[in-house]
This record gives structure tokens, sequence and C-alpha cells, in this order.
């Protein structure tokens, strides 16, 4: 299988974006290209979406999925961003069954991770780095001297003051409630700050949606850990998604050689 290049997959609570991705670039070779997330968000519906995708750029290889959910070898076990019908279903083998192609899934901020320890904010750093995507929820990525832990959770930690910390400090929290840049702000380093108070990392990185707005929040920021944006902003998750799946499939074909 050719891996230099792979379709990238972001599945979001409001999008689905896709782009082909140079491996070993970390470079998108075609401009992303997004739908609305269906509502539902039912495996059939997002699947089919994703072959939309594919059929766009007439792509004909594997495809990499950043999916916002717990995953192990494949199976989502987690849904809470998105339809529950997900729990316990076999990502790669539902959209292989939709799209006609090899597709490989990884939590959609350990992609994000991935793709900014590689390419991006994280590159080179040694000791412990957090990446946080804030968005429609928070997702969480731990490294530690450059090695992933998957699947943490902590955008779903109960708080000190009694809150679930994405439902307090997410993107989708400042919009919903129409909280001023400040205001919120002083919530996310509250979280920030449970954060380092648990881990004492060496760096956050913040990513997704407010990545682009780090002149509207990062003043107000308290933490002692060094805190910078995200440098792939919203194109992390696209590309650590093929990064993910090239990884995966070289491991299948040692396995079946």
């Amino acid at each position: 299988m050719k891996l230099k290049k792979i379709l990238g997959i972001d599945f979001g609570g409001s999008g689905i974006k896709g782009a082909i991705v140079n491996t070993k670039t970390g470079e998108l070779v075609t401009e992303r290209h997004r739908i609305p997330t269906p509502s539902p968000s039912t495996p059939d519906s997002v699947a089919k979406v994703i072959k939309e995708i594919a059929d766009f750029f007439s792509w004909d290889g594997a495809i990499g999925i950043g999916f916002p959910a717990v995953v192990l070898n494949g199976v989502a076990l987690s849904a809470a961003n998105i339809d529950k019908g997900w729990v316990n279903t076999n990502v790669n083998k539902h959209v292989s069954k939709i799209t006609k192609l090899p597709a490989y899934t990884v939590n959609d901020a350990d992609a994000a991770g991935l793709a900014e320890m590689k390419f991006g904010a994280g590159k080179n750093v040694k000791g412990t780095v957090f990446l946080l995507t804030v968005g429609t929820g928070i997702g969480s990525v731990i490294f530690s001297r450059g090695k992933l832990v998957p699947n943490t959770e902590l955008g779903h930690v109960i708080m000190p003051n009694g809150n679930e910390a994405e439902i307090y400090a997410s993107d989708a929290t400042r919009k919903r409630e129409e909280l001023s840049w400040d205001d919120w702000a002083k919530r996310f380093d509250e979280y920030l700050n449970y954060i380092e108070s648990l881990f004492w990392p060496d760096l956050f990185i913040i990513g997704g949606g407010v990545s682009k707005k780090q002149e509207k929040f990062f003043e107000h920021l308290t933490v002692k850990a060094k805190v910078v944006p995200a440098q792939l902003l919203n194109n992390a998750g696209i590309v650590g998604a093929a990064m993910a799946a090239k990884l995966m499939a070289k491991a299948e074909e040692e396995e079946e050689s």
C-alpha cells in the first residue's frame, strides 16, 4: 500500500473536514474540504459523509480518521459528543464498508497531538507535553518524553468547583453562554491550573478552534508552564489522522508478512 499520501479526516462536532496529506512533510497536498456534521451523527450518516469527502478528491487509497471518542483497536468505546450508536462500533470496518477503502481510526485529540509533536509546537520538546483541543468539547493529549499516552479524557474531569471541565470551559460553552473572551479565559485558566496541579507539564499546547484566537485570551492565563498555540492550528487533526493511519497500516503489513 502506498502511504506517502493519505486522506486525513477530522470528525468534529460541527464539521467533518478532510484533505490529502503528505505524511513525510505534514503538509496538506490539497485544500481542506468540509461538510457539516450530520445530525444525528450516526455511524451510517457519518460514514457516508466520509465517502463524500473521498469522492470529492477522487481518492482511492487509505483513510485516516481522527475520531471524537475513546478508540481501541479501531472500536469506539465512548460517545460524549456524538451519536450513542457509535459505542462498540468498529469504526475502521464500518467506514471501509461504506467507502470500499482501508480506514484507520485514532482518537481525534491524539491525532492532533501526533501532528504537533512531529511537525509543530511540540517538536523536540523532551519533557511532559499536554495538548488541549478546545472546541465543541475539550480533548486532551499527553506526551511524556515524546511517547503518547493514548485516549486520555481530561475534558471530562470534575473540577474543584463541581463542574465538568468541557461543560464549564469549552469554546462551545463560550458561544452558548455568550461569554466575553475575558470571562471565558478566566474559566479556561481555572481548568489549566487544575490540570497543572495534577500533572505539572513542561508545556501546554492549545489547539482546536480557539488556537486562532490566542490574542483574545493568552494574556489571562496564569499557569507556570509555558503555553503556546498549536502551530498546525485546525489542520493538526487532519495531519495527525493521516500520520496515525500510516503507522497502523505499516504495522498491519508487517503482521501479515
